[in-house]
């Protein structure tokens, strides 16, 4: 970034209070950025790679005399699917939101449907089928999502909804990506992520992956205990390391130096605790960009599974729903290559008066299929806190 962009965060407005549907919202622990009108769609196919269509869109607004062009927006789980990528035509930057919370905000309308796309039962069956692929050998993780659908009585308050998600987590990746319509119903990707898949600035990246994960509890003493249990659980402890194992394997060829912790830390949102390994590196080329590195991550084991393959293949088999950008990337990537990439979780896609939620949970040998049904549970209270529910579903 800039010293003209520096300079031009200090005086910018309040972002997030400026958002509405529409427009493409980011923000991490160290900026946050509103993206509005489109100067170009990036092809969802073409005779160059992904990258190199972005690369193409940002060199064309370069020539067009755009003063810092980046790209925005969202890649699916699977590469078979179309990604939702653009060139904005005015960008904003500012600092992170800061200062104690907000109180939430009431999301109007009537709650008139509530409930799983399928029925938990069958939830627990997928993954007593996935321990059966475990047990064969054929599998050594993986992550089984879930999906609940909310229905209003009036049209989704997308920005109400962005807020609370933001306030309540303001260590979160919020965002807010605007989808193309189904006939006349506007669609938004909203979210908080905790996990970052890559940041680029310069030749140093960073990568934040989690993997093992447990409720937290209102009572502090209680809240404590479950993150030391987090941190002796062998489970857990296992499911973090096939992770870690993979995206240091991934990232080696790239990086001249990367730094790897001994151990995963405990990481804390307002609804779970995680299991997490801070990674940083330094680029042996500058001109490897923030997004080839995401597309080279992912999907990593914390929302697929390994080896990768059988685990894409396992997910299409058992899991009864499309995941589409649920699991993928959002985030943004800048001319000199620069950018955030983070794992598209804790999220929903909301058109008119429903909401789609989805939530996860990885699956290895010694999983109880129970324990990760309750486990996709808990993930759910993030959106559902933000929509104004709090329910055990």
């Amino acid at each position: 970034m800039s010293s003209n962009d520096v300079l031009t965060m200090s005086r910018m407005p309040d972002l997030l209070g400026d958002y509405e549907p529409g427009t493409f919202f980011f923000t991490s622990p160290t900026r946050t950025l509103l993206a509005r009108g489109v100067l170009q769609e990036i092809p969802e196919s073409g005779t160059t790679s992904l990258q190199g269509r972005v690369a193409s869109a940002l060199r064309d607004a370069r020539d067009s005399d755009h003063p810092n062009p980046v790209v925005v927006g969202a890649i699916p789980f699977r590469d078979d699917r179309p990604a939702r990528l653009l060139v904005p035509a005015a960008v904003c930057w500012t600092s992170p939101p800061t200062g104690p919370s907000a109180a939430p905000e009431r999301i109007g309308g009537t709650f008139t449907g509530f409930g799983p796309v399928s029925d938990p039962g069958d939830y627990v069956r997928g993954v007593e089928k996935a321990l059966a692929k475990l047990t064969a050998g054929e599998l050594k993780k993986i992550v089984l999502a879930r999906t609940m659908d909310i229905t209003l009585g009036a049209p989704v308050d997308v920005g109400r909804v962005l807020r609370n998600l933001i306030r309540r987590d303001p260590q979160a990746y919020g965002y807010a990506v605007d989808l193309p319509s189904s006939g006349d119903t506007a669609r938004t990707l909203l979210g908080a992520s905790p996990e970052l898949l890559v940041s680029r600035s310069g030749r140093r990246i960073t990568t934040n992956p989690l993997a093992g994960s447990a409720p937290r509890h209102p009572d502090p003493v209680v809240d404590r205990e479950r993150a030391r249990a987090l941190l002796g659980s062998d489970k857990d402890l296992r499911e973090h390391a096939l992770v870690i194992e993979s995206i240091v394997e991934a990232l080696r060829p790239y990086c001249r130096r990367l730094s790897v912790p001994a151990g995963p830390s405990p990481l804390s949102t307002a609804s779970m605790w995680h299991l997490s390994t801070r990674i940083t590196g330094v680029l042996d080329d500058p001109a490897v960009t923030s997004l080839e590195l995401a597309t080279v991550l992912h999907p990593t084991p914390a929302v697929c599974g390994t080896p990768a393959s059988a685990a894409r293949e396992a997910i299409q088999e058992i899991e009864p729903f499309d995941r589409g950008l649920y699991a993928g990337l959002v985030g943004w990537g800048d001319a000199t290559g620069d950018g955030e990439w983070v794992v598209t979780i804790r999220c929903a896609e909301v058109a008119d008066q429903t909401l789609r939620l989805f939530a996860g949970a990885g699956i290895v040998a010694g999983s109880v299929p129970e324990t990760e049904l309750a486990e996709t549970t808990a993930k759910f209270q993030t959106m559902l806190r933000a929509v104004g529910l709090d329910q055990d579903r």
